[in-house]
């Protein structure tokens, strides 16, 4: 879902200048994989770079047919009119933690690394009982603009185009987690060529501007 607003503007673009029609289908990551491992045809599949590998190891991606394609960072959200937060460094970042009544969370290698975190910090004990593990496919934003939980992780892409949501920023760079979002080609793909000539669009310059518009930076 992190890819979504970015992939739809870009394979937009990529309609227009090719010969190729391309129909989109967005899914939460976890789905996603359940999807090709139990064999659905899809010609390209964007996830996480270490799902695609774990496709590639499974036998349902192609060897060697993995494409990085852009990096994201984790950022955090507050409803709009709710207190803001300082996050300028880890021990303000951990004190917002232990500040907020519910703090909302995604599936994924985002949501791993936070947990992983909380306890590196010796707070997990004492904020489990406020954690929302959101649903694979929802965002967390979401539950920050409706107040359900009062400050919220997830994808700095996927916070940026809803409404009701103030963010505060990325984490800081000691914290952050960068995922890398890699194309790979399904082993029932019937459209290889084709594929090849939007993954040589997607990595390439032209495709730049739109990347850091939706809050994700090249490779």
């Amino acid at each position: 879902m992190a890819t979504r607003q970015l992939l739809t503007e870009l394979t937009e673009q990529f309609e227009l200048q090719s010969k190729y029609r391309i129909e989109l289908e967005s899914m939460g990551g976890v789905d996603a994989a359940k999807c090709v491992e139990a064999g659905g045809v899809f010609d390209v599949v964007i996830l996480a770079a270490s799902a695609i590998n774990k496709l590639i190891d499974s036998g349902n991606i192609l060897p060697n047919s993995r494409v990085d394609l852009v990096k994201s960072g984790v950022a955090m959200a507050v409803k709009e009119g709710a207190r803001i937060f300082d996050i300028s460094n880890e021990a303000r970042v951990k004190q917002a933690v232990l500040a907020a009544k519910t703090i909302g969370y995604s599936t994924g290698p985002s949501g791993t690394y936070l947990t992983e975190l909380f306890e590196r910090w010796g707070i997990a004990e004492q904020v489990k009982e406020r954690l929302v593990k959101t649903p694979p496919g929802v965002p967390v934003g979401s539950l920050v603009a409706k107040g359900e939980v009062e400050l919220g992780f997830q994808q700095l892409s996927e916070l940026l185009h809803l409404k009701g949501i103030v963010i505060l920023g990325p984490l800081p760079a000691d914290i952050q987690i960068m995922t890398h979002f890699s194309a790979g080609i399904p082993v029932n793909c019937n459209q290889q060529e084709a594929v090849k000539v939007l993954l040589s669009f997607l990595t390439s310059p032209t495709a730049t501007e739109a990347k850091i518009r939706n809050g994700m930076a090249p490779l």
